[in-house]
């Protein structure tokens, strides 16, 4: 059996799962959100500030925003090694994009929880 060094995940069908999951919480996060919006429409922000400070609505966008990190990984890993063919260019692209995706989680993380 060939294995692909170049994967961080185990098989194409673990990376096709992530993406599946991870877009179903984002599009359930997204609704919920849209609704809750819709539904308030004098929105305060003590309202605002209500809603994310139930543990369940932080639990709920820290599972968003980790499923749109793998799902940001995923995806952009998958169009690096298909469009970019020069290794360092893709060595780099993809340096930025962890980094950056890591940042986006810390700071969610932080505003959440700080």
């Amino acid at each position: 059996m060939v294995r692909n060094v170049t994967n961080l995940s185990r098989s194409g069908l673990s990376d096709w799962l992530i993406q599946r999951f991870s877009a179903v919480v984002l599009a359930a996060y997204t609704v919920f959100i849209l609704v809750f919006l819709i539904a308030s429409p004098e929105l305060s922000y003590a309202q605002w500030h209500a809603l994310f400070d139930h543990a369940a609505m932080k639990i709920f966008t820290l599972l968003a925003m980790l499923s749109l990190v793998g799902h940001a990984w995923v995806g952009l890993w998958t169009v690096a090694t298909d469009y970019l063919k020069p290794m360092a260019i893709r060595f780099i692209f993809l340096a930025v994009v962890a980094i950056t995706l890591f940042v986006y989680l810390i700071v969610t993380i932080t505003a959440l929880w700080g």
